[in-house]
């Protein structure tokens, strides 16, 4: 129910963090599975790494917003198909509403939102051709809640959501499941630094059910059962995997 074998999977921002977790689960699960991001050495090395683990990507480097045709054509020429999108791509600009000017709120919703519409409808071709497609967005738990100073994040990843539901309905009559998962506070590289910090460590110990980070493999799973067959009547849902911190008061 869950084997991708004969697949193929493009998951863009694929080359760290949760996108390279989900990417890895993917080819382990049988799916030919290339990882994008805008730095082709940097996907080599990745490349490389896994190689020695003995797990098998392609790559496709390019910048999503500017060069997502080229992608495609990469992502697709090894097997000429492409039968599951994950758009793992965003930014983050923590300033307030004080602080952040309308352009540069405009500019993240642009990365974070209208480049999601972007590669998405690039993909349709391409996944429409699929027995079986599957787009997965990667939004967040700021879908559904807020935090003070975060405006522009917040209002992507909430229409980032609208988003997978809008399309959802549009494309299932043509055999495409559109869905998405809204991720917590994982303990990535990137977050590092913030998951050894004692105060905020007491935080997630307060508002975290399972009282502590998540571990960046533990998104794995859920990308792997948007995009398997277990997944064919799920359609237009953002799966949270947060230790439950969203639905705790």
């Amino acid at each position: 129910m869950f084997d991708l074998t004969g697949k193929t999977a493009l998951v863009t921002g694929g080359g760290r963090g949760l996108g390279l977790e989900m990417a890895k689960a993917l080819a382990k699960a049988g799916a030919w599975t290339v990882i994008n991001g805008r730095n082709r050495q940097s996907l080599e090395e990745v490349r490389e790494r896994l190689a020695g683990e003995g797990i098998l990507v392609g790559i496709a480097a390019g910048d999503i917003r500017r060069e997502i045709g080229g992608i495609l054509t990469q992502a697709t020429e090894r097997t000429g198909q492409l039968d599951i999108l994950i758009h793992s791509v965003g930014e983050r600009d923590r300033r307030g509403t004080r602080e952040m000017e309308p352009h540069e709120f405009a500019e993240l919703l642009n990365t974070d939102l209208t480049a999601a519409y972007s590669v998405a409808r690039a993909a349709l071709p391409f996944l429409l051709r699929s027995a079986a497609g599957r787009l997965i967005f990667v939004t967040s738990i700021a879908a559904f809640a807020a935090r003070a100073g975060d405006p522009a994040y917040t209002a992507a990843k909430g229409g980032l959501s609208a988003l997978t539901r809008s399309l959802a309905v549009e494309l299932g009559s043509d055999n495409l499941t559109v869905n998405a998962i809204a991720p917590g506070w994982f303990a990535t590289e990137t977050n590092a630094h913030l998951a050894a910090d004692p105060a905020l460590q007491a935080f997630v110990e307060l508002r975290i059910p399972l009282k502590r980070w998540g571990r960046p493999e533990e998104i794995a799973p859920a990308a792997v059962f948007l995009a398997s067959s277990g997944a064919s009547f799920v359609n237009g849902i953002t799966l949270t995997v947060d230790g439950g911190m969203t639905v705790q008061m």
